[in-house]
């Protein structure tokens, strides 16, 4: 009954629907792969998943991703002639607040930007497709009549029949215990029934995986929440093909089963489950159903579906879930250990998620690489914080508490704050600072100036939100005089060694073989030519550079350098973030306030731009850099955390006459806008090549040196590219653009924008988003065209541009 192989190249470890897609797509690939299941597939909480499928997120290949899952549930059943539940009855999202249904316009230009067809509909049209709702309180409705629903057992097992067809080996009941490593290296899975030596592991555990990653040093953030819905009896005249129902006004959704109505929700106070740890033996079941706590949902729900007063309540299935604290799954292999890959956390849409899942992760693990780029999902976005289960858990908590409430532009998380903090973060919230967060890290992102009435506190709307001032006049002192901003939460890198130089130089994509104190914006390319990252390098000593790149992306940059560094070369990557803080200070006065805060000599003569000097300021060594990411002169004063504040003070006092301020990262975004500078992450990534980004002139390309990517980028540049990106302006200030507004050429729709804001000095909205013809895309090509943007369901007349839109003097 266990007669397990010796070996295989690929062990997956877990049953429930991502294990079994994982499985399908590997074998399809022709990879050797064996599934092993501790109990009986899908008895983890595949099984009592409610198996609704909804395809648009905020994530053109997260959706892209989960349009797969569609295509894949269109035909599996077909290929494996087991019955999957599947249905494509469509998907209903309700409007009942004017708020609402500008999101839901909203989702709607986004769906357009992916390709997706999503409609707007009256109440009276929406009650046509679901007639046993009351819509006295609906203002409008979006369709998609792609979205549908599915069995989650049924459509798991034909996964794993699928995957048995095309050679994969499936054992249930066979608990990993082990796994074997030695000196980093996966050698083997260690089972109760004995040992598979493998090369890769692939952990698709669910709610089990946070726990059993650990064990090798592995990161999962994710935690259990119960979730609930209730199945009813049969209501009458209930029609078959009843689309799906999202009502998040309401806090719930629908679905209708053997002629009754399944009904669930996500409540403001969710319930935790195993804060102590899952209980042994759980399998195949069920929480105690908790009616009091559901009463909340059912009392929301009357209100939309008075027939659910009539109708009796066959079950009230309260099943734990995996979740995690930004909403998004995890995928990916993990920094900590080469060849341990992970598929878990799917935060409830696991089964809208399933297909795609799996065939991206089966894609990363035979390739080295996912399919496209998934980098909201990718497990190297999380970083400290997310080693504390406590922490884990409270932010979880609020975003299962927000899965159904507004999706606010700009809005910040409130929980498990603050976290990490720069040593000014008193000084600074003194002074009227009102904090974001990434990645644990407390960020300035405007000053509230009492004199306008202004409280440092977010009020989110689709408009113009309550700091639009506020951060004018921080963008118009940028231009003008001078800021200081507080950017301590950089992540920073020391590359050391003697063979520091040589690898860099295979890693980056522009030339760092620069004498010491130059300072070099680089990419970071994969085979394929697209940006991993995207920062800057200071060649401090002659074997040694500073790196320097987003707060966000400090365990994916130290991964992919580290990953990348040449095998037999001597170096070694430090992460030092922890150790200095970063004061910018930029503006037309900036080197006027510098001079008075330091006795060396920062004329432009001695200190151009592009270099990196040590100087002293209040006793302190500061690493001063000479870059700007707004547009104007300015340094980087990278400098031990405990000179912090004396630096601070100094440079404050210096500037007192020079119209220095404090100002915050929002001010940043609109100057880096209005300057044509890109961001990883939006702008750039890996699906993006530095060509198509129009950052060409960063790439070494005139020298014969070999760097990763070079290749791919020679045959680009000989082919040319089918996407570039431009940037938009439209003339009504009024209109706010976010990211993910539709662009149109002559009437064709042919990308989205990366990302959008608004620009203070133009006194514009301006976004920047890929241009795309798969004919080819040249300069010629961008300027020709007339163009308009959909906003919120409304086009648009915009103009492109492929230049900054500001022109300053940063070299002199």
């Amino acid at each position: 009954m266990h007669n397990l192989p010796s070996s295989s190249k690929t062990i997956i470890i877990g049953g429930g629907i991502i294990g079994c897609s994982t499985a399908y797509h590997l074998a399809k690939i022709g990879v050797e792969t064996v599934l092993l299941e501790r109990k009986k597939l899908t008895s983890g909480t595949t099984f009592h998943a409610a198996g609704l499928v909804g395809q648009l997120r905020s994530n053109a290949n997260i959706t892209q991703l989960l349009g797969y899952s569609v295509e894949l549930y269109n035909k599996i059943e077909q290929e494996t002639g087991l019955s999957t539940g599947w249905k494509m009855n469509g998907g209903l999202r309700l409007a009942c607040t004017k708020e609402r249904w500008t999101e839901v316009k909203r989702q709607a230009t986004t769906a357009h930007s992916f390709g997706l067809e999503m409609d707007l509909l009256t109440p009276k049209e929406a009650l046509d497709l679901w007639p046993l709702m009351n819509i006295d309180d609906v203002i409008g409705a979006a369709f998609m009549p792609t979205d549908g629903q599915a069995n989650p057992s049924d459509i798991t097992q034909a996964l794993a029949k699928g995957a048995r067809m095309a050679g994969a080996k499936i054992f249930e009941d066979t608990k990993v215990l082990d796994l074997e490593i030695d000196n980093g290296k996966i050698k083997a899975v260690i089972t109760e029934h004995g040992r598979i030596e493998c090369e890769k592991v692939v952990v698709c555990a669910g709610q089990w995986t946070r726990e059993f990653a650990k064990r090798f040093g592995v990161n999962v953030p994710l935690v259990s929440m119960e979730h609930q819905y209730m199945v009813t009896a049969e209501i009458e005249g209930m029609p078959k093909n009843l689309p799906t129902l999202r009502d998040p006004d309401r806090l719930t959704y629908y679905k209708e089963e053997v002629g009754g109505l399944v009904m669930g929700g996500y409540e403001s106070n969710p319930i935790p489950w195993a804060t102590t740890g899952i209980p042994k033996g759980f399998h195949y079941s069920l929480l105690d159903s908790n009616y009091d706590h559901f009463e909340q949902l059912m009392a929301l729900s009357l209100g939309r579906v008075p027939a659910l007063e009539r109708v009796g309540i066959k079950t009230l299935t309260n099943g734990p879930e995996s979740f995690t604290p930004d909403g998004n799954f995890i995928i990916g292999e993990a920094p900590e250990l080469s060849n341990f890959f992970v598929g878990a956390g799917f935060n409830a849409f696991g089964i809208a998620a399933g297909g795609g899942a799996g065939m991206a992760l089966a894609e990363w693990v035979h390739a080295g690489e996912p399919p496209y780029d998934l980098w909201s999902a990718d497990i190297r976005r999380f970083g400290r914080p997310h080693f504390d289960t406590d922490w884990v858990r409270t932010r979880t908590v609020e975003a299962y508490s927000k899965h159904y409430t507004m999706d606010w532009p700009h809005e910040e998380n409130q929980s498990g704050r603050p976290c990490r903090q720069s040593p000014l973060y008193e000084t600074l919230k003194d002074q009227g600072a009102c904090f974001g967060e990434k990645l644990g890290w407390e960020r300035p992102n405007w000053f509230a100036d009492a004199v306008y009435g202004e409280t440092a506190q977010d009020v989110y709307s689709f408009d113009r939100q309550n700091w639009f001032n506020a951060v004018g006049r921080e963008h118009n002192a940028v231009r003008k005089t001078a800021v200081l901003f507080d950017q301590s939460s950089f992540a920073k890198f020391s590359l050391k060694g003697p063979d520091a130089l040589e690898a860099l130089s295979w890693i980056a994509a522009n030339n760092v073989a620069k004498p010491v104190g130059s300072l070099i914006y680089t990419q970071m390319l994969n085979d394929r030519g697209g940006i991993e990252c995207d920062l800057t390098v200071a060649r401090v000593a002659n074997n040694e550079y500073y790196i320097v790149t987003g707060t966000g992306f400090a365990t994916h940059d130290f991964d992919w350098i580290t990953r990348n560094i040449p095998a037999g070369l001597n170096c070694q990557l430090f992460d030092i973030t922890s150790s200095n803080a970063v004061l910018s200070l930029m503006g037309p006065t900036a080197r006027d306030i510098l001079q008075l805060a330091t006795n060396d000599d920062v004329s432009n003569t001695r200190f151009k731009f592009g270099t990196v000097k040590t100087i002293s300021i209040a006793g302190c060594p500061v690493q001063a850099m000479r870059v700007t990411y707004v547009g104007e002169l300015g340094w980087e004063l990278h400098l031990p955390v405990e000179y912090a504040t004396a630096v601070y003070q100094v440079v404050m006092i210096a500037g007192k006459h020079h119209g220095l301020i404090n100002a915050g990262y929002r001010a940043i975004e609109s100057c880096r806008l209005e300057m044509g500078y890109r961001a990883w992450g939006s702008d750039l990534g890996p699906d993006h090549t530095p060509y198509e980004a129009g950052l060409g002139w960063a790439v070494k390309m005139a020298t014969n040196q070999p760097f990763k990517g070079r290749q791919a980028m020679a045959l680009q540049k000989q082919n040319g590219v089918k996407k570039m990106l431009a940037g938009f302006t439209v003339n009504d200030p009024d209109v706010v653009l976010l990211g993910r507004e539709t662009i149109y050429r002559n009437g064709i729709r042919v990308g989205w924008l990366s990302s959008g804001g608004f620009g203070y000095t133009v006194k514009q909205s301006i976004g920047y988003g890929y241009v795309r013809d798969p004919k080819g895309v040249d300069k010629d090509y961008i300027e020709a065209g007339d163009y308009e943007l959909e906003v919120a369901a409304v086009r648009m007349p915009c103009k492109v541009h492929l230049k900054p839109l500001l022109k300053t003097s940063i070299k002199h």
